[in-house]
Protein backbone atom coordinates (compact mmCIF):
# COMPACT_ATOMS: atom_id res chain seq x y z
CA UNK A 1 0.00 0.00 0.00
CA UNK A 2 1.19 3.80 -1.19
CA UNK A 3 4.53 1.71 -1.92
CA UNK A 4 5.48 1.14 1.76
CA UNK A 5 6.96 -2.15 2.18
CA UNK A 6 8.46 -4.78 5.12
CA UNK A 7 6.03 -2.51 7.43
CA UNK A 8 6.36 -4.88 10.18
CA UNK A 9 10.14 -4.35 10.47
CA UNK A 10 9.46 -0.07 10.42
CA UNK A 11 7.27 -0.45 13.43
CA UNK A 12 9.79 -3.27 14.95
CA UNK A 13 12.76 -0.48 14.38
CA UNK A 14 10.86 2.26 15.31
CA UNK A 15 9.69 1.14 19.06
CA UNK A 16 13.03 0.35 19.59
CA UNK A 17 14.22 3.50 18.67
CA UNK A 18 12.28 5.24 20.54
CA UNK A 19 12.40 2.93 23.69
CA UNK A 20 16.30 4.08 23.32
CA UNK A 21 17.73 6.24 25.95
CA UNK A 22 19.12 9.32 24.50
CA UNK A 23 19.07 13.08 25.23
CA UNK A 24 14.98 13.49 24.60
CA UNK A 25 14.26 11.35 27.05
CA UNK A 26 16.49 13.45 29.64
CA UNK A 27 14.54 16.45 29.03
CA UNK A 28 11.17 14.80 29.47
CA UNK A 29 12.03 13.51 32.72
CA UNK A 30 13.52 16.36 33.89
CA UNK A 31 10.48 17.93 33.13
CA UNK A 32 8.20 15.51 34.83
CA UNK A 33 10.01 16.02 37.42
CA UNK A 34 10.09 19.22 37.77
CA UNK A 35 6.46 20.43 36.54
CA UNK A 36 4.73 16.74 37.07
CA UNK A 37 3.03 14.59 34.71
CA UNK A 38 1.80 17.72 32.44
CA UNK A 39 5.13 19.18 32.40
CA UNK A 40 6.54 15.70 31.14
CA UNK A 41 3.75 15.89 28.10
CA UNK A 42 4.27 19.17 27.44
CA UNK A 43 8.17 18.26 26.67
CA UNK A 44 6.79 14.58 24.58
CA UNK A 45 4.38 16.68 22.73
CA UNK A 46 6.54 19.21 21.98
CA UNK A 47 9.26 17.13 20.69
CA UNK A 48 6.99 15.43 18.47
CA UNK A 49 5.89 18.85 17.07
CA UNK A 50 9.62 19.56 15.99
CA UNK A 51 9.92 15.93 14.62
CA UNK A 52 6.40 16.48 12.58
CA UNK A 53 7.90 19.45 10.51
CA UNK A 54 11.24 17.26 9.56
CA UNK A 55 8.58 14.74 8.63
CA UNK A 56 6.74 16.84 6.92
CA UNK A 57 9.93 18.41 5.69
CA UNK A 58 11.25 14.78 4.19
CA UNK A 59 7.98 14.32 2.42
CA UNK A 60 7.59 16.92 0.27
CA UNK A 61 11.41 17.14 -0.28
CA UNK A 62 12.59 20.19 1.53
CA UNK A 63 15.07 18.34 3.58
CA UNK A 64 16.75 16.91 0.67
CA UNK A 65 17.14 20.16 -0.87
CA UNK A 66 17.90 21.51 2.54
CA UNK A 67 20.74 19.02 3.12
CA UNK A 68 21.96 19.62 -0.55
CA UNK A 69 22.75 23.65 0.01
CA UNK A 70 25.35 24.05 2.19
CA UNK A 71 24.51 27.31 3.34
CA UNK A 72 21.10 26.72 3.93
CA UNK A 73 22.49 23.63 6.00
CA UNK A 74 25.02 26.04 7.60
CA UNK A 75 22.08 28.65 8.55
CA UNK A 76 20.06 25.66 10.35
CA UNK A 77 22.54 24.69 11.99
CA UNK A 78 24.40 27.93 13.28
CA UNK A 79 20.82 28.82 13.93
CA UNK A 80 19.91 25.82 15.96
CA UNK A 81 23.18 26.07 18.46
CA UNK A 82 23.25 29.30 18.94
CA UNK A 83 19.13 28.63 20.00
CA UNK A 84 20.46 25.31 22.44
CA UNK A 85 23.54 27.52 24.01
CA UNK A 86 21.61 30.11 24.88
CA UNK A 87 18.90 28.24 26.05
CA UNK A 88 21.44 25.93 28.25
CA UNK A 89 23.36 29.23 29.49
CA UNK A 90 19.93 30.29 30.90
CA UNK A 91 19.00 27.62 32.68
CA UNK A 92 22.58 27.06 34.37
CA UNK A 93 22.40 30.78 35.33
CA UNK A 94 18.36 30.60 36.59
CA UNK A 95 17.66 30.14 40.06
CA UNK A 96 14.51 27.82 41.30
CA UNK A 97 12.91 27.92 44.41
CA UNK A 98 10.41 24.68 45.45
CA UNK A 99 7.87 24.23 42.74
CA UNK A 100 5.53 24.58 46.16
CA UNK A 101 5.88 28.10 46.54
CA UNK A 102 5.50 29.36 42.21
CA UNK A 103 2.13 28.17 41.89
CA UNK A 104 2.67 25.32 40.23
CA UNK A 105 1.14 21.81 41.39
CA UNK A 106 2.34 18.45 41.12
CA UNK A 107 0.26 18.02 38.54
CA UNK A 108 1.21 21.25 36.84
CA UNK A 109 -1.78 22.49 37.14
CA UNK A 110 -2.84 26.66 38.50
CA UNK A 111 -0.11 29.39 37.54
CA UNK A 112 2.20 26.92 35.39
CA UNK A 113 0.64 27.57 31.77
CA UNK A 114 3.51 29.49 30.79
CA UNK A 115 6.06 27.61 32.05
CA UNK A 116 4.04 24.90 30.14
CA UNK A 117 4.39 26.76 27.16
CA UNK A 118 7.61 27.53 27.27
CA UNK A 119 8.32 23.64 27.70
CA UNK A 120 6.25 22.75 24.98
CA UNK A 121 8.61 25.13 22.63
CA UNK A 122 11.83 24.03 24.04
CA UNK A 123 11.03 20.74 22.85
CA UNK A 124 9.50 21.46 19.78
CA UNK A 125 12.73 24.60 18.52
CA UNK A 126 14.99 21.84 19.53
CA UNK A 127 14.05 19.70 16.92
CA UNK A 128 13.14 21.76 14.30
CA UNK A 129 16.43 23.76 14.90
CA UNK A 130 18.19 20.58 14.60
CA UNK A 131 19.70 19.42 11.49
CA UNK A 132 20.54 15.89 12.99
CA UNK A 133 16.56 15.31 13.29
CA UNK A 134 16.18 16.18 9.64
CA UNK A 135 19.07 13.77 8.43
CA UNK A 136 17.49 10.72 10.66
CA UNK A 137 14.55 11.36 8.95
CA UNK A 138 15.66 11.57 5.43
CA UNK A 139 17.12 8.20 6.44
CA UNK A 140 14.99 6.35 7.69
CA UNK A 141 12.05 6.77 6.01
CA UNK A 142 13.09 6.14 2.37
CA UNK A 143 14.44 2.71 3.22
CA UNK A 144 10.44 1.49 3.91
CA UNK A 145 9.51 3.34 0.60
CA UNK A 146 9.50 1.55 -3.09
CA UNK A 147 11.74 3.85 -5.16
CA UNK A 148 8.86 3.44 -7.81
CA UNK A 149 6.03 3.93 -5.58
CA UNK A 150 3.68 6.79 -6.54
CA UNK A 151 2.46 8.18 -3.96
CA UNK A 152 5.65 8.90 -2.12
CA UNK A 153 5.17 11.96 -0.25
CA UNK A 154 1.98 10.26 1.68
CA UNK A 155 3.70 6.87 1.81
CA UNK A 156 6.44 9.51 4.11
CA UNK A 157 3.29 11.27 6.04
CA UNK A 158 2.08 7.76 7.16
CA UNK A 159 5.40 6.40 8.18
CA UNK A 160 6.66 9.27 9.96
CA UNK A 161 2.90 9.77 11.93
CA UNK A 162 3.35 6.05 12.84
CA UNK A 163 6.81 6.44 14.01
CA UNK A 164 5.87 9.91 15.57
CA UNK A 165 2.74 8.22 17.27
CA UNK A 166 4.91 5.24 18.84
CA UNK A 167 7.07 7.54 19.96
CA UNK A 168 5.01 10.10 21.73
CA UNK A 169 2.86 7.45 23.89
CA UNK A 170 6.30 6.03 25.09
CA UNK A 171 7.37 9.10 26.05
CA UNK A 172 3.80 9.83 27.71
CA UNK A 173 4.67 6.77 29.77
CA UNK A 174 7.99 7.97 30.92
CA UNK A 175 6.50 11.22 32.06
CA UNK A 176 4.00 9.45 33.62
CA UNK A 177 6.17 7.70 35.54
CA UNK A 178 8.79 9.87 36.51
CA UNK A 179 5.94 12.51 37.58
CA UNK A 180 4.75 9.88 39.94
CA UNK A 181 8.50 8.82 41.35
CA UNK A 182 9.48 12.81 42.01
CA UNK A 183 6.64 14.06 44.36
CA UNK A 184 9.37 14.71 46.78
CA UNK A 185 11.77 15.66 45.08
CA UNK A 186 9.58 18.76 43.87
CA UNK A 187 9.35 20.05 46.75
CA UNK A 188 13.40 20.88 47.34
CA UNK A 189 14.91 23.86 46.08
CA UNK A 190 17.91 22.45 45.88
CA UNK A 191 16.51 19.75 43.95
CA UNK A 192 14.75 21.38 41.42
CA UNK A 193 17.86 24.10 41.01
CA UNK A 194 19.97 20.70 40.23
CA UNK A 195 17.42 19.31 38.05
CA UNK A 196 17.82 22.65 36.18
CA UNK A 197 21.23 22.78 36.29
CA UNK A 198 21.80 19.36 34.68
CA UNK A 199 18.64 20.37 31.61
CA UNK A 200 20.98 23.36 31.07
CA UNK A 201 24.35 21.19 30.38
CA UNK A 202 21.85 18.73 28.33
CA UNK A 203 21.21 21.92 26.26
CA UNK A 204 24.89 23.44 26.08
CA UNK A 205 25.99 19.79 24.96
CA UNK A 206 23.44 19.72 22.49
CA UNK A 207 24.30 22.90 21.09
CA UNK A 208 27.68 22.43 20.39
CA UNK A 209 27.09 19.02 19.06
CA UNK A 210 24.88 20.72 16.41
CA UNK A 211 27.72 22.87 16.00
CA UNK A 212 30.09 20.80 15.11
CA UNK A 213 27.75 18.98 12.89
CA UNK A 214 28.77 18.27 9.23
CA UNK A 215 26.47 17.84 6.14
CA UNK A 216 27.37 14.22 4.49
Amino acid sequence: MLGIHQLWLFILSGLLLNITPGPDTAYIIGRSIQFGWRGGAAAATGISAGCLVHVFGAAIGLSALLMASSAAFAVLKWVGAAYLLFTGVQMLLSRSRPLAETGVSGNGSAGSETSLARVFWQGALTNVLNPKVALFFLAFLPQFVAAESAHKTLAFLVLGLIFITSGTLWCFCIAAFAARAAGRIRQSAGAVAWINRALGGLFVYLGIRVAMLEAR
